[in-house]
């Protein structure tokens, strides 16, 4: 007699789902490969080696005095310095894109008329720049001093310092808002990314001379500000030309202090003057609490822009 006891195939208890096995290998690697908290890691310490064996090499070849940081900057030792620094950022996002299986390009390098859209960053970087000198200038604080540049020298001077500052965007562009961005957004999302970048590059600027704080919130929310053209277009180009004519503009053109830097040779020349709050000093015109309100009227005509044109497709790691 079958037992009455006994359980209807039906009724069997479903096995119990095993949970994953989380090894060593799922620490460090995901579904798209090395995670991205580790990818930002190791591209952070290959910079850094990278930076630290040029310096020695420098060193060992190059004998002087330590430079007085208060000193004028030379357009030549400025862009020794940046096209350095350009290069060890590039070489060390193509060793992640070879360990990772991508292509250069996509750390913002890639998207459509890279050319126009660098050429227009660079007009709107420099009408930011002369609206923000224009209501300092207005409000009586900055004045400006007799001119500084005439004829060829002024020509000489403002190609050398344009040439500084293209590698100058190039290169804290390609760092923050390149590999780094990239990355941070399939790990934590692009908004979240841009916050974390836009921080650390304030953090950074602390070291200057010359810097403040109203200097180094600006200098992080310009940076957040620039996320939006990444965000719809999908490439750096557009900041990259914001980047370097916004202080292009600063040191040559207006001749004011950049982030505490001072430029050798620059076409105009000025001296601010009123409350250290909204003249700026030693900072420049970024120290101004003025450029709260100029960086919200950038960031809502940037997304109207972009909006108005149809360009609604975000920021992916695929572009």
């Amino acid at each position: 007699m079958q037992d009455e006891l006994s359980l209807n195939p039906s009724d069997e208890v479903p096995a119990v789902e095993q949970p994953a096995e989380h090894g060593p290998r799922w620490i460090f690697f995901g579904s798209d490969g090395l995670r991205a908290g580790w990818s930002a890691v190791l591209f952070l310490v290959i910079v850094v080696g990278i930076g630290r064996i040029v310096t020695l090499v420098v060193r060992a070849f190059v004998h002087g005095h330590r430079p007085d940081p208060s000193a004028p900057v030379s357009p030549a030792k400025a862009l020794m310095a940046e096209v350095v620094s350009m290069l060890v950022v590039l070489v060390a996002s193509w060793i992640m894109a070879r360990i990772e299986r991508r292509r250069l390009a996509v750390y913002g390098y890639a998207g459509r008329a890279k050319l126009s859209r660098f050429l227009f960053g660079c007009v709107w970087g420099f009408v930011a720049l002369s609206g923000l000198v224009a209501v300092l200038w207005k409000t009586h604080l900055l004045a400006f001093d007799a001119g500084y540049l005439h004829g060829f020298t002024a020509w000489k001077y403002a190609a050398a310092w344009l040439l500084v500052f293209i590698f100058t965007g190039l290169f804290e562009e390609s760092l923050l808002r390149g590999y780094l961005q990239y990355t941070l957004t399939r790990g934590i999302g692009f908004w979240w990314g841009a916050l974390l970048m836009s921080i650390l590059f304030g953090a950074i600027l602390g070291s200057n001379k010359g810097e403040s704080p109203v200097g180094l919130f600006a200098a992080g929310a310009v940076g957040l500000v620039l996320c939006i053209s990444l965000w719809y277009t999908g490439s750096l180009w557009w900041a990259i030309g914001f980047h370097a004519a916004w202080d292009w503009g600063q040191s040559f053109f207006y001749g004011t202090s950049d982030s505490g830097m001072v430029a050798r040779g620059h076409l105009l020349s000025e001296h601010p003057t009123g409350p250290l709050l909204w003249s700026g000093g030693p900072t420049g015109p970024e120290g101004s609490l003025y450029i709260v309100p100029l960086l919200l009227i950038m960031a809502l005509a940037m997304w109207l822009w972009w909006r108005r044109r149809g360009v609604t497709t975000p920021y992916r790691q695929d572009v």
